[in-house]
């Protein structure tokens, strides 16, 4: 294997790195490469029963079986679930962190979003990337020698611009790992999410059965509300980019918008970093 590289995937919520891009991590990590998962908040708000404190520590536990489950780090901000703000404190906090992770590729949420948390997010994401390699900046630890490529994980938002990807990745070998990652989100693929879509009631029992029901019918709604599965909405460029029988054959993809703000995408970059 040549060079290891390193992904780093941040979401506003603990459920939001497995969702947007379990099966580029999961990739990543079948080709020895190094994954990090970074929730910046708690999590403690997403559930209809349980209260904030009990409902933080069962979301960290989720994400230590996520990170066992897929083989990633997995670290999760004490941040309140919902009042996650853009402030300077939080900007140095990511860049600090970001630094450490050492990452060639960051991806993240777009900065236009329905959740506010998502939203800035994205933009303490956004506002970190130059900074990482200025000097002056957060001194206390040195700057990365250059700027990480970042990309925004798939949305279906339309205004103010829709999602417009620049690479979408077949993930079909990866996505049993995906939905093992998932799987280990009880509280929100079977619970919260279910009870939100208002499909709670159809929620099996028991964990083989459930499992299968999240392949089968929690995907769909995942697909629908928050583009889980993007193949049908990008086959064009899945066909452009393997070919018209591997592209046409496609059943699971994600995709990334790359940001302006991070590394460029050269094509030696392309296909270093998104190599399957």
């Amino acid at each position: 294997m040549d060079e290891t590289r390193s992904l780093l995937v941040v979401g506003a919520h603990p459920d939001d790195p497995s969702i947007k891009a379990g099966g580029i991590a999961a990739t990543y990590v079948e080709a020895g490469h190094d994954v990090t998962f970074l929730s910046m908040t708690d999590g403690s708000a997403g559930h209809h029963e349980t209260g904030r404190t009990a409902l933080a520590a069962r979301r960290k536990r989720e994400t230590e079986a996520v990170a066992e489950t897929l083989g990633v780090d997995y670290d999760v901000w004490d941040v309140p679930d919902g009042e996650l703000l853009p402030t300077l404190e939080n900007r140095e906090r990511l860049i600090r962190y970001v630094r450490e992770v050492d990452p060639d590729l960051v991806l993240a949420p777009r900065p236009n979003d329905y959740h506010p948390d998502h939203r800035y997010c994205a933009r303490l994401v956004r506002d970190a990337a130059y900074m990482l390699v200025v000097p002056n900046v957060c001194p206390a630890v040195e700057p990365m020698d250059e700027n990480p490529v970042v990309g925004y994980v798939a949305d279906g938002f339309e205004k103010p611009t829709p999602f417009e990807p620049d690479v979408v990745l077949d993930v079909d070998d990866a996505v049993d790992a995906k939905l093992d990652a998932l799987h280990c989100h009880e509280s929100q693929l079977y619970e919260w999410l279910p009870h939100t879509f208002g499909i709670l009631d159809d929620v099996p029992e028991g964990d083989a059965a459930r499992r299968e029901w999240l392949a089968d019918e929690m995907a769909a709604h995942l697909e629908a509300n928050t583009p889980m599965n993007v193949a049908d909405r990008f086959r064009d460029e899945l066909i452009e980019r393997y070919g018209g029988d591997r592209g046409s054959d496609v059943g699971h993809a994600e995709a990334v918008e790359i940001s302006e703000y991070g590394g460029e995408l050269t094509d030696q970059q392309r296909d270093r970093l998104f190599f399957f």
